[in-house]
C-alpha cells in the first residue's frame, strides 16, 4: 500500500517537472549522480541492465528452511528528530558552508523528472526478488505505519519552484565528493540503522535531510562504488546462505527445546496428571499382529508368513552386539563364552522422543540412557529366558517381545535367535544343538523372512556351521543379508586383505545374498557406550585399506548403513506380502464360520476364556447357594452322619460293657467314665470330620448335579478340579474342637429327662440303634453258618464244610444259652471243653478259637433281643424314673444312656450348624475364589480343562478374525502413509 502512495506522489512530481523543466540538460555522468537519481538512470544504459537471478540455489533442496514461516516483527516507529549532540551538527555545518538545501532539492528535482520518463521500464528492470521477500524485515512493508507520505508530498514545494530554485547539477556532483569527510559520523548512524532493518529511505521534515542508505555488506564505507550484476547476485546469494544457516541454527536449537517440553509433558502424562490417546505407530501394528500369530496354532493350513528380520549366526559371532547397536542400546544380557540366548527374542524397532524399552505383558518402561534401567532390563531379560527353559533343556522356543523406541530408529522388527552351536558342551541338554537347529528352521523357513546372517570375521571362514544352514533356507539368497563382523580384528589379523574381500563378496561360501555388509561392534569392552563403538567404527573405516583400496564400497560399511539397508529391505517385503497374507486369514476365517455354524449353530462362539468366566459366574452362584440351605437340613444331615459315625463305639465301648455289670450304679459308673473319655480325646475331632465332610457332600452336590437343559458337559471337568482344590486348600477353625468338647461335655452329663415325649423318643432311639444292631449280627451269623433249610430248597444253595462246623457250633452255644439265659459275655475254659467234647461225639473237629468266634456272635444276638425285650418294658417307665426307681425292680438306665446320647448329638449337630453358616461356608468361598482366580492366571491348566473340539473351533475362529482385523487396520495405515 506504501509502494501505490509512493509511486502516486513521484508521479505528480514527475509531470509538473515534464512542463516546466524541459530545458535541463542532462550531460553529467552516471557516478556523479544522487543515489535515487543513479537508480533511475540504469533504465537508458543497456549495458547496465541487470539480469533477473536463478533463485533456486543447489543448496535449498537440501535446506530445512523452504517452508519456513515468517513471523511479522513489531518495531516501534523510529523517531527522527533533531539531535544537535550527537547526529546532525556536521550536517548544519556543511548547509551553513555549501548551501546543503539546494543541494537536497536539485537532486528531488531530477530524480523526480527521471522518474516520470523511465518509470515504467525501470521497473521491469528490476529483478523478481520475491523469493528473498523474507529477507527484508517484516517492519519495512509496514513503514507507511510510520512514515505519513502524503504529509510529505504536500510539505514540498510546487514544480515552478522547484524549477527556479534547481542548481547546477554538475558543479553539485564536484562539491558533493568535498562533503565526504563532513558524513562520516552520520553514516555510521545510518549504518547502524541499516544493520538492523535493510535498505531503508529516511525521510524528514521539509527544513531536514533525506538519506538512501546503500548495501551494508560492503567492508569499506565507499558508498557510491560501481557493483556488476553477477557481484549483486553473488552476494545476494552469499547472504541467504548465511541467512539459511543462521535459520538452521536457530531451528535446531528450537527442535532441541521442542524435545525438552515434550518429554517434560510425557513426564506429566506418565504421573496421571494429563492422559491422551495416542495414535499407534505402523510399527507398532505389525508387531501386534505378529504377536497374535505367534499364538495361533495353524491347524487350518494357515501359516505364519508374515516378513521379519531373523537373525541367526554362530554362537558369540557377535549377532548381541550388532543388534545392540541397531537398536543404539546395550539391552542384552552378556556372558564369557556362555550362552545366554536362550530362547527367541523379538524386537520391534521405532521412532519415538524417548529412548525406552518395555514388553509387550508389562507396562513397565525401562529408560535406556539410564544405566541402572539398563542393567534391570538385562536382568528381565535373562529372568525371562531362564523361565522359558524347561527343566532339563538348555534352549526353549518360546518368543519374549520386547519394543524399543528412540530417536532415529530404524523401523523393524527383528528375531534374535540362539547361536548356532557345533557341539553340546558340559550343562547343556544332549538335544541341545538339534533344537537350536529346528528353532532356526522353523524361523528361516518362512518364504518372506529376511535372514540376516552373523558371520565373525576374526575367525576363518570355514568353520561357520550358520552359512549352510542359511543357503538350505535360501538357497537363491533372494532375502539374505550377510554381515561380517569384527572387521577390525580381521584386517589387523589376516594376511592378506584379498580375503575379507571374498569374504564380502561371498566367494568363500556357497551361499548368496541380497547384500554384503561390514561392522565393527567395538573393542571386545562391554562397558562400552554405544556412542563410542560407533565413533571407533566410523574411525576405523576412515582410515582402513578396505576402503581406500576400494576392496568395500562405503555403502557396505557401518552398522548405520546395515540398519538402514535392512529396513528398507524389510518394508519393501513388507508392502509385496501383507495383502497377500490377509487374503488368506480372510479364506480361513470364511471356513471357520462355515464350519461352526453347521456344527453348533445355536450356540455362541465363546473362546476358552469367555467359557471360562461363565463356568466362574456358575461355580460362584453355586457356592452362595450353600449359605440358602436351611438350618433343619443342615442339623439333621448333621446329627444322622455322626451317629453313623461314632454309633460303634456307643455300642461297642460304652453301652455293652456297661449293660453286663450286675447293678444300676456299676452301669451309671461306667457309663460316666467312658463317655469322660470318649469326650476329652475322639468326640471332637469327630465330629469337627463329620461336619467338614457334610459340608464337602453338600458343596460337591451342588457343583455336580445337573442343572437340567441349561447344563453345559463340557465345564464338568473344571467344576470338579475347582471343588477338589478348593476343598484341598480348605481347614476347619483349629478354635472349633476346644469349644465343641464343653458343649458336648456338658451335654453327656445332663441325665434330667424332663417329660413323656423326651422319654419316648429315647426308647425309640434305642430300639433302632439295637435293632440295627441286631440285623448286622443276624448276617454277620448267616454269613457264618450259611444258608437255612429255605434257601437250600428254594434256591438251591448249600453250605461248605466250614459253614457246615459253624453251624453245629453255634446249635450247640444255643442249647447251653436256653439252659442258662443269665450267662455272662464269656464262656470259661470248661464250658468250651464241653462244647468241643461234644462236638467231636458227633464227628465234628472244632477249633477253640472257632467256639469263641461263634460264641461271640450268639451271645452278641442273645443280648440284643433282650435289651430290645427290655426297651419294651421300660416303655411305662417314665414314671418310676421320676421317682428315680425306687422301689420298683424295673431300672432304665440304658434308656437314660441314650438320652444323653441322643441330647449330645442334637447340640453337637447345632454348634457344627452355626460354625458351617456362619464361618465356614464364606471361607469355603473365597478358597473358591482364589482358586478360579489361580486357574485364571494359568493358560495351560485352562487348556487342560476346557476341551473337545468345540472350544478349539471357537479358539481359532477368535484368533483368525483378530488377525484380520489387525492386518485390515494395518493394510490401511499403511496405504496412508504412502
Amino acid at each position: 500500500m506504501w509502494r501505490a502512495r509512493r509511486a502516486a506522489v513521484a508521479c505528480e512530481v514527475c509531470q509538473s517537472l515534464v512542463k516546466h523543466s524541459s530545458g535541463i540538460q542532462r550531460n553529467f555522468p552516471l557516478q556523479k549522480l544522487h543515489l535515487v537519481s543513479r537508480s533511475i538512470y540504469r533504465s537508458h544504459h543497456p549495458a547496465l541492465k541487470l539480469q533477473r537471478p536463478q533463485l533456486r540455489t543447489s543448496f535449498q533442496q537440501f535446506s530445512s528452511l523452504t517452508n519456513l514461516s515468517l513471523h511479522k516483527l513489531k518495531l516501534s516507529p523510529i523517531k527522527y528528530g533533531y539531535q544537535p549532540r550527537r547526529n546532525f551538527w556536521p550536517a548544519r555545518l556543511a548547509a551553513r558552508l555549501l548551501k546543503l538545501r539546494y543541494i537536497i532539492l536539485g537532486s528531488a528535482v531530477g530524480g523526480g523528472y527521471t522518474a516520470k520518463k523511465t518509470f515504467d521500464e525501470w521497473k521491469d528492470m528490476i529483478p523478481d526478488l520475491s523469493d528473498y521477500k523474507w529477507i527484508v524485515p517484516d517492519f519495512i512493508w509496514e513503514i507507511d505505519e510510520y512514515i505519513d507520505l502524503e504529509k510529505i508530498r504536500k510539505a514540498l514545494p510546487s514544480s515552478e519552484d522547484l524549477a527556479k530554485l534547481a542548481p547546477d547539477l554538475d558543479k553539485l556532483a564536484e562539491s558533493f565528493s568535498l562533503l565526504k569527510d563532513f558524513f562520516t559520523t552520520g553514516h555510521k548512524l545510518v549504518s547502524e540503522v541499516i544493520e538492523a532493518s535493510g535498505p531503508l529511505l529516511l525521510l524528514g521534515s521539509p527544513g531536514e535531510t533525506a538519506f538512501r542508505a546503500t548495501d551494508h555488506g560492503s567492508e569499506s564505507d565507499k558508498h557510491y562504488r560501481k557493483v556488476s550484476d553477477k557481484e549483486k547476485i553473488d552476494q545476494l546469494q552469499e547472504e541467504l546462505l548465511h541467512t539459511q544457516l543462521k535459520y538452521q541454527r536457530i531451528l535446531e536449537r528450537l527442535e532441541k527445546e521442542n524435545k525438552e517440553l515434550r518429554k517434560l509433558v510425557l513426564q506429566k502424562d506418565d504421573k496421571g496428571i494429563h492422559h491422551r490417546k495416542l495414535k499407534k505407530s505402523l510399527i507398532d501394528m505389525y508387531s501386534e499382529v505378529l504377536d497374535v500369530l505367534s499364538d495361533y496354532d495353524a491347524s487350518y493350513n494357515t501359516q505364519d508368513h508374515l516378513p521379519r528380520v531373523v537373525v541367526v549366526g554362530d554362537q558369540s559371532a557377535g549377532k548381541t552386539s550388532v543388534l545392540e547397536m541397531i537398536a543404539q542400546a546395550r539391552i542384552f544380557p552378556r556372558g564369557s563364552g556362555e550362552m545366554m540366548t536362550r530362547s527367541p527374542v523379538k524386537v520391534t524397532l521405532s521412532e519415538g522422543p524417548h529412548h525406552v524399552a518395555l514388553f509387550k505383558d508389562s507396562s513397565r518402561e525401562f529408560d535406556l540412557t539410564k544405566e541402572e534401567d539398563l542393567a534391570a532390563l538385562r536382568h528381565e531379560i535373562e529372568l525371562r529366558m531362564r523361565k522359558n527353559v524347561k527343566e532339563g533343556c538348555t534352549v526353549s522356543p518360546e518368543t519374549i517381545s520386547l519394543n524399543v523406541k528412540g530417536p532415529g530408529l530404524q523401523r523393524m522388527v527383528l528375531v534374535d535367535l540362539p547361536g548356532v552351536i557345533n557341539t553340546v558342551t558340559s550343562g547343556m541338554a544332549p538335544d541341545t544343538k538339534e533344537t537350536i537347529f529346528s528353532i532356526s528352521k522353523a524361523y528361516m523357513q518362512n518364504p518372506n523372512a529376511i535372514i540376516l546372517c552373523i558371520q565373525d570375521g576374526s575367525v576363518d571362514a570355514e568353520r561357520s556351521i550358520v552359512t549352510d544352514l542359511v543357503s538350505q533356507m535360501d538357497p537363491h539368497g533372494r532375502r539374505t543379508i550377510f554381515v561380517l563382523t569384527k572387521v577390525d580384528l580381521a584386517e589387523k589379523n589376516v594376511a592378506s586383505p584379498s580375503r575379507i574381500q571374498q569374504i564380502i563378496e561371498g566367494k568363500l561360501f556357497p551361499m548368496k545374498a541380497l547384500g554384503y555388509f561390514a561392522v565393527v561392534t567395538g573393542k571386545g569392552n562391554s562397558s562400552e557406550s554405544i556412542e563410542a563403538i560407533r565413533e571407533y567404527e566410523e574411525e576405523f573405516f576412515q582410515n582402513s585399506k578396505l576402503l581406500k583400496t576400494s576392496m568395500l564400497k562405503a555403502h557396505q560399511v557401518t552398522t548405520r548403513n546395515l540398519s538402514l539397508a535392512v529396513s528398507d529391505c524389510f518394508w519393501k517385503m513388507v508392502r509385496e506380502s501383507v495383502e497377500q497374507q490377509a487374503d488368506s486369514f480372510k479364506a480361513t476365517r470364511f471356513n471357520l464360520e462355515t464350519e461352526w455354524k453347521n456344527n453348533y449353530p445355536r450356540l455362541r462362539e465363546l473362546d476358552r476364556n469367555e467359557l471360562f468366566e461363565k463356568a466362574k459366574n456358575e461355580i460362584l452362584d453355586e457356592v452362595i447357594s450353600l449359605s440358602q440351605v436351611t438350618p433343619k437340613h443342615w442339623e439333621e444331615i448333621l446329627q444322622q452322619t455322626l451317629w453313623e459315625r461314632v454309633s460303634t463305639h456307643v455300642i461297642e465301648n460304652i453301652y455293652l460293657p456297661a449293660a453286663q455289670t450286675m447293678n444300676s450304679g456299676t452301669f451309671n459308673t461306667t457309663v460316666d467314665i467312658k463317655l469322660k473319655q470318649w469326650t476329652d480325646k475322639q468326640l471332637p475331632n469327630k465330629a469337627v470330620e463329620v461336619a467338614w465332610e457334610t459340608l464337602q457332600e453338600e458343596f460337591s452336590r451342588f457343583m455336580t448335579e445337573p442343572k437340567g437343559k441349561e447344563h453345559d458337559d463340557i465345564f464338568d471337568k473344571l467344576k470338579e478340579a475347582v471343588k477338589e482344590e478348593s476343598i484341598k486348600r480348605h481347614k476347619w477353625n483349629d478354635f472349633a474342637e476346644d469349644s465343641l468338647r464343653v458343649i458336648q461335655h456338658n451335654a453327656l452329663e445332663d441325665r434330667s429327662i424332663s417329660d413323656k415325649q423326651q422319654w419316648d423318643a429315647a426308647i425309640y432311639f434305642m430300639e433302632e440303634a439295637l435293632q440295627a444292631r441286631l440285623k448286622d449280627t443276624e448276617n454277620a451269623i448267616e454269613n457264618m453258618v450259611g444258608p437255612d433249610w429255605k434257601k437250600r430248597w428254594l434256591y438251591w444253595k448249600s453250605r461248605t464244610q466250614e459253614q457246615g462246623v459253624h453251624n453245629e457250633t453255634k446249635n450247640e452255644l444255643e442249647k447251653m444259652l436256653k439252659c442258662n439265659e443269665e450267662h455272662p459275655a464269656y464262656l470259661a475254659s470248661d464250658e468250651i471243653t464241653t462244647v468241643r467234647k461234644n462236638l467231636e461225639s458227633r464227628g465234628v473237629e472244632v477249633d477253640p478259637s472257632l467256639i469263641k468266634d461263634t460264641w461271640h456272635q450268639v451271645y452278641r444276638r442273645h443280648f440284643l433281643k433282650t435289651a430290645l425285650n427290655h426297651c419294651n418294658l421300660c416303655r411305662r417307665g417314665f414314671y418310676y424314673y421320676q421317682r428315680h426307681f425306687i422301689d420298683s425292680e424295673l431300672e432304665c438306665n440304658d434308656v437314660v444312656l441314650f438320652w444323653r446320647i441322643q441330647r449330645m448329638l442334637a447340640i453337637t449337630a447345632n454348634t457344627l450348624r452355626q460354625q458351617l453358616t456362619n464361618t465356614e461356608v464364606r471361607r469355603l468361598e473365597k478358597n473358591v475364589k482364589e482358586v478360579l482366580e489361580d486357574f485364571a492366571e494359568d493358560g495351560e491348566k485352562k487348556i487342560k480343562l476346557l476341551t473337545g473340539k468345540r472350544v478349539q473351533l471357537a479358539e481359532d475362529l477368535k484368533k483368525v478374525r483378530e488377525i484380520q482385523e489387525k492386518l485390515d487396520a494395518f493394510i490401511e495405515a499403511l496405504h496412508q502413509e504412502k
